[in-house]
């Protein structure tokens, strides 16, 4: 049955009017043309797309056209003219344009049957041996705090409550004793419908710890008791961009980036890649929409003043020529994953993207870690994220120490683990410069770190070959970008 397309835009529009969603100004003075009539029809399932428009499209305009498309606005964001639509119709896509829409759960359906093909993406971290629970003293565990001279720059500053760093991840235990202190409830939010809900059951983990462990590294409290973060001082905000099924569809980011942008966050912690693509290419079909949608975001939260932090990927890559790309589409049917040539312009987003903070990880003996990506110009700087081979002296595990769920401990090792270092570093150097943008905290993030000059041999299983090569000089290079970062440096500019 066709859709009623005109009196659905027309109510679609009053409504978000109601809410305070779309621009007044703009619906009053630009009529919104008649749309040029398609046959809908409705096969389902219903699906979630990302539809970019020209910059400074007006709400009414950017829902009169996905109306007219066969599909319903679930929300626009006019700063990026950037829209989240669903659509029963599989040719809204068509209908829109290929180049300007594109829908990650389609690429979740089975060539062969056209149903779900969703799996539940690999952990792509190198996971420690699990520690127990309980609320004993355990920084001694914490050797990671102790390579970037955490406990030293606590004695000089814990971080400010006016500094926010907004964790886009799993979503934060607001019960966890060594969070509930940082977590502010009131910015957090809930975005694996491409629609931001600040409802406490909306980013709230649920099927993963992975938010809450990168949490404590960054703000964990320094009360004696558990772990302590690097800037527990500062606050933090539960961005939940992980579903249940573990997977970041591009709509979940752009929401989470556009939530911190609008709520004044100082920092963002992004630990993760954005699916389906582990490598997404600003020019093929689909994936340039998400491109230039995620893009879009970073830009308009850089300008408003948060600074993105970002971990470069366990996939052992060097960013700056990837070669291959064997895992995409990461939420595909095993059958119709197939292993295809890409180039520099095939990007780990967010990680890759300009005005990123890009992340490596390095082990206890500060050599980067095996599964730690790389590259010349991808990488700003390290941080220790843990490698089970570089295990510390004193008999500690080799990856990183942090809260989990249900008031509980875990190691984990990953660039997801380095990242949120350095955000806590960001924290606590935005906290010394309250006035600094987000480009004068990236610019002393860089100047801050202890310089690492690449290894004369990065053998790691000594076989004579070596397992990667390091391009660049001591002070900036593809390994560890401008060096690993230093709390106390940070406190003490």
């Amino acid at each position: 049955m066709p859709l009623h397309r005109r009196a659905r835009a027309v109510a679609v529009s009053a409504a978000l009017l109601a809410t305070g969603c779309l621009p007044v100004t703009s619906a009053a003075a630009e009529p919104v043309p008649a749309a040029t009539a398609v046959d809908c029809v409705q096969p389902g399932p219903t699906l979630r797309y990302l539809v970019v428009f020209a910059p400074g499209t007006s709400a009414p305009l950017a829902d009169a056209e996905i109306t007219a498309a066969c599909g319903t606005t679930a929300h626009y964001y006019p700063q990026i003219a950037v829209a989240v639509a669903v659509s029963p119709d599989p040719r809204f896509g068509q209908h829109i344009g290929p180049d300007r829409a594109y829908s990650a759960q389609a690429d979740g359906l089975s060539k062969r049957n056209g149903a779900p093909a969703r799996q539940k993406k690999k952990d792509d971290e190198t996971a420690g041996a699990p520690a127990a629970g309980g609320a004993a003293d355990r920084t001694a565990e914490q050797w990671d705090m102790d390579l970037i001279q955490a406990a030293e720059a606590h004695a000089v500053s814990k971080g400010s409550r006016d500094v926010v760093v907004g964790v886009l991840d799993s979503g934060i235990d607001p019960t966890h004793p060594d969070l509930v202190g940082a977590l502010d409830p009131a910015l957090s939010a809930g975005c694996t419908t491409g629609v931001a809900d600040p409802s406490p059951a909306a980013w709230a983990p649920t099927t993963s710890g992975h938010g809450t462990h990168v949490a404590g590294t960054i703000a964990a409290a320094d009360d004696g008791l558990g772990t302590t973060g690097v800037a527990p001082g500062v606050r933090i905000a539960s961005v939940k961009v992980v579903d249940d099924a573990g997977f970041i569809y591009p709509e979940y980011a752009v929401c989470g980036f556009m939530w911190a942008a609008e709520r004044g966050m100082t920092i963002t912690n992004n630990s993760y890649f954005i699916d389906p693509w582990v490598f997404t290419c600003q020019d093929e079909q689909g994936q340039s929409v998400v491109y230039e949608a995620v893009r879009r975001a970073v830009e308009h939260a850089s300008g408003r003043g948060v600074l993105t932090v970002a971990a470069a990927g366990n996939a052992a890559a060097d960013l700056t020529k990837p070669g291959r790309d064997a895992l995409s589409p990461t939420n595909a049917a095993p059958e119709d994953v197939k292993p295809r040539p890409v180039d520099n312009t095939c990007l780990v987003l967010p990680a890759q993207l300009r005005n990123v903070v890009a992340v490596s990880s390095v082990g206890a003996d500060k050599v980067k870690a095996g599964y730690s990506s790389y590259g010349l110009g991808s990488v700003d700087v390290t941080a220790p994220g843990g490698d089970r081979r570089q295990a510390p002296d004193d008999g500690q595990a080799g990856c990183v120490l942090s809260t989990v769920p249900s008031a509980g401990y875990d190691y984990s090792c990953g660039t997801s683990m380095a990242a949120p270092h350095v955000s806590g570093v960001a924290a606590l150097l935005a906290s010394t410069h309250p006035g600094a943008s987000a480009l004068d905290l990236s610019k002393m993030l860089n100047a801050q770190a202890e310089t690492v000059p690449c290894p004369a041999d990065y053998d790691l299983n000594g076989t004579g070959v070596q397992d990667a090569f390091c391009a660049g000089h001591s002070e900036y290079n593809g390994f560890y970008g401008h060096g690993l970062v230093d709390a106390l440096a940070a406190v003490q500019e």
